[in-house]
């Protein structure tokens, strides 16, 4: 089976490199960014302004391969790759929460921009919490380091090949 996807824009952010970015949009508290949705798109953006969050689906276009064992950025251990937040995965697709400042019909506005300058943005979607937050009773190896990614800063690991 093969999945196809088109971007529906891409994301203007600070981060031209992957060395020294936040690893969460946590650690990314007020970085602005620009979503440019691309003209067939536009009319989508109708009714946005409405939430305070979006959710943003995006490609991690700089990715090459996939390991399914991987040392994360908040860890010294091997781990499952679905048991990480990890970029190299089998399909690098990128999930982020954004604080939404408005959009003028063409450019969505964000704050706590996590992804490189550039990155294809395949989808944005409101963030609901009725919806989309759940209190969590485990969290796994996170438990001890959650509290990192606020200044932890991402290397190249996981931008080489293979």
């Amino acid at each position: 089976m093969s999945i196809t996807y088109s971007p529906i824009g891409v994301i203007r952010t600070p981060h031209a490199t992957v060395k020294g970015m936040p690893i969460q949009p946590v650690g990314a508290v007020g970085v602005p960014g620009t979503i440019d949705v691309f003209e067939p798109f536009r009319q989508g953006l109708a009714d946005l302004d409405g939430f305070s969050h979006i959710l943003l689906v995006y490609h991690l276009h700089e990715i090459k391969g996939f390991n399914l064992m991987v040392k994360p950025y908040l860890g010294d251990a091997l781990h499952g790759i679905f048991a990480t937040r990890s970029p190299k995965r089998p399909n690098p697709i990128g999930l982020s929460v954004l604080r939404l400042m408005g959009h003028d019909g063409e450019k969505v506005f964000v704050e706590n921009v996590d992804m490189l300058d550039n990155t294809p943005v395949l989808d944005i979607k409101p963030y609901v919490p009725a919806f989309d937050s759940w209190d969590a009773d485990r969290i796994g190896w996170f438990e001890g380091v959650v509290q990192n990614a606020r200044k932890h800063e991402a290397d190249e690991r996981f931008h080489k090949a293979g």
